[in-house]
């Protein structure tokens, strides 16, 4: 059976098993922190405990929820859709930390991951909607410090689609580095890129986020993580960082390195032992800051600084339902706030970077627009017209224009090639699909 039939099959799976089991209507322990969507229902039943609710006419993605869930003890997972503004699917299972048998509940923030850059690239476009950034002009007229060590002629749209080529540093980084907000920006400023600007790409997997933040804070004098309060999260009412509140540590999810990633790192390592530098190895760990499966039981970004610190490009933190909530924002009108216009969405999606990196990895290979990851073989959403960003182990989040759709699902088990979050949106672009929503 070819991968794509595959793939059919497990959807016609999802489906027949939701519609025999969509009459269970059992009351999850949380139920009370949201009431069900209009002509929905509250969630719960055999196997994995799942909290929360769902639309009418969504329970395919219940059920495809439900069957990541099997089997997966002492972690746990959630997951948010709007559409077109209004809560459709909002669920959750599992244990937040395993240490502790704490359990995920609806508001659960977990460490998002590349999450962040979509994030990001959404602070970017609002500043060109109104004007206060150009994507086509040199990162210079607004960073001067960057146009030095052959970085002068480096666009805005080359620094936020992966083509400055700074995806790795040439100098080892400490952890102290990447925890001083400045430190970061002074290395990246420092450091002759690693091929021709704009010439070709490759991601950017840490420093993107300094790359972008500073851009934020040349334009607003506001590091990222106060314009995400300012412009995003106060406006919806939502709780999503870019630098954690101290006070809010304890109640992040724990992240766990589960086995195929564990696996990954360790074939990787082997295989770059064979290499003169290790450039894609390098762009995850940045020469030691980070461990190579970017956390440790109390490494990376299980730390409580890490968390505290200001590193856009993999230390967003959110829960699922905050997320949605931003990216329904960038579509549609959302708790009243409209991020992005259409215009914005038009420019800010054009592809910028797709095809092999400049280092070698193998394929398939993602797309980028201005910052935002879009519709490929590598990362599938609900099509042409969605845009957003995946995470490390298995989180998944973006938009759809189309639809109208502001989608999240994250897990605190970390896993390579993680098939959950696809397997929901399959099931999700069946539902829209079908019922030609």
């Amino acid at each position: 059976m070819g991968a794509a039939r595959l793939r059919e099959h497990r959807l016609e799976r999802i489906i027949h098993r939701a519609a025999v089991r969509s009459g269970a209507a059992a009351v999850g322990r949380d139920r009370a922190t949201r009431r069900p969507p209009h002509g929905g229902r509250a969630v719960s039943g055999t196997g994995a405990h799942i909290g929360g609710s769902v639309a009418a006419g969504f329970e395919p993605v219940l059920e495809a929820f439900r069957l990541s869930a099997d089997g997966d003890a002492g972690t746990g997972a959630a997951l948010s859709i709007r559409h077109r503004g209004e809560v459709v699917v909002d669920l959750w299972t599992g244990v937040a930390d395993s240490r502790t048998g704490r359990e995920w509940t609806g508001d659960t923030p977990s460490v998002i991951f590349s999450c962040t850059k979509g994030v990001m690239s959404i602070l970017l476009a609002r500043l060109v909607q109104e004007g206060r950034l150009d994507y086509e002009a040199p990162v210079a007229d607004y960073w001067p410090e960057y146009a030095v060590a052959g970085k002068s002629a480096t666009q805005v749209k080359h620094a936020i689609s992966h083509r400055a080529g700074l995806s790795a540093p040439r100098v080892d980084w400490s952890r102290e580095d990447i925890l001083d907000w400045s430190r970061a920006v002074a290395l990246l400023e420092a450091q002759e890129p690693l091929w021709h600007p704009g010439a070709a790409w490759s991601y950017h997997a840490i420093t993107h986020g300094w790359l972008t933040g500073e851009l934020v804070r040349r334009v607003t004098g506001l590091l990222p993580g106060e314009y995400l309060r300012q412009l995003v999260t106060t406006p919806l009412a939502v709780d999503a960082w870019v630098g954690l509140p101290e006070e809010r540590h304890a109640d992040v999810a724990h992240l766990v390195v589960g086995p195929t990633l564990r696996d990954l790192t360790a074939r990787q390592a082997d295989e770059a032992r064979h290499l003169d530098v290790d450039w894609l190895g390098r762009a995850m760990t940045l020469g030691g800051a980070l461990p190579p499966e970017l956390v440790g039981d109390d490494d990376g970004f299980n730390r409580a600084d890490v968390q505290a610190a200001q590193i856009p490009g993999a230390g967003g933190i959110a829960s699922a339902r905050a997320l949605a909530t931003i990216w329904s924002a960038t579509v549609h009108a959302t708790n009243g706030q409209r991020l992005l216009d259409d215009a914005t969405l038009e420019l800010a999606t054009r592809e910028q970077s797709a095809g092999p990196p400049h280092f070698t990895a193998p394929g398939p290979w993602p797309r980028w627009g201005m910052g935002f990851q879009l519709d490929s073989a590598a990362r599938r959403y609900l099509g042409a017209e969605s845009f957003g960003h995946d995470g490390a182990g298995g989180q998944v989040a973006f938009a759809d224009r189309r639809h109208e759709i502001g989608f999240a699902f994250l897990t605190n088990r970390m896993e390579a090639d993680d098939p959950r979050g696809t397997a929901i949106v399959d099931a999700l672009g069946q539902v829209l699909d079908d019922a030609g929503r």
